[in-house]
């Protein structure tokens, strides 16, 4: 006998529907554009590439952190964790827009440490929301966040920790945002 239970009062129940299919494809077309702009950027020098990703980097955890928030409203299941990582990805990116220069050149170090953390945690939610039914797409966009997460922790002091960013985000954005895609025409046909 299988029991259904109610987990949509529960600031801390995962979610159980999944997102509306064309929030996640606008989410995984900004995904794939700011992976190519990293990997083929025109920028002259290393400074130019890196003011480029940090702005990049800002308004994209800016929109996914909207993104977060409005996919709280429109399925209340799971609204904690919708609503924490909404929060925090609007600070983050709001945090890196306001002050590029701080983050860009005071603080690569640290910068990168706190995007691995970041990418972690990310990557676990979605790996936990993927068994939860959130599909097979989000279990490997999951396992990827564990993974460059984990790189960019394991190697945030070493010296170009920052073009280690720059690759990793890249190749991030490639490969989790042409997951999001497939996965959003996916919903859309289900």
């Amino acid at each position: 006998m299988t029991t259904a239970v109610s987990a949509s009062s529960s600031p801390t129940a995962m979610a159980t529907r999944a997102r509306p299919w064309w929030l996640l494809l606008m989410q995984g077309i900004a995904a794939v554009i700011i992976g190519a702009v990293l990997l083929w950027a025109p920028a002259k020098t290393k400074v130019e590439t890196w003011q480029l990703l940090v702005a990049l980097l800002g308004i994209y955890w800016v929109i996914a952190g909207i993104f977060d928030l409005v996919h709280m409203f429109t399925d209340h299941t799971g609204w904690g964790w919708k609503l924490f990582m909404g929060l925090i990805s609007i600070m983050a990116g709001g945090y890196i827009l306001m002050y590029p220069v701080a983050a860009a050149v005071g603080l690569p170090r640290i910068f990168v440490l706190v995007l691995g953390i970041w990418g972690l945690l990310q990557g676990i939610v979605a790996l936990v929301l993927a068994f939860r039914g959130g599909g097979w797409g989000l279990g490997i966009l999951g396992v990827v966040g564990i993974v460059f997460g984990g790189f960019l922790i394991a190697n945030y002091t070493a010296p170009g920790a920052g073009l280690t960013f720059i690759w990793a985000a890249a190749i991030w954005g490639l490969i989790g945002g042409a997951i999001m895609i497939v996965q959003a025409f996916r919903q859309r046909s289900a």
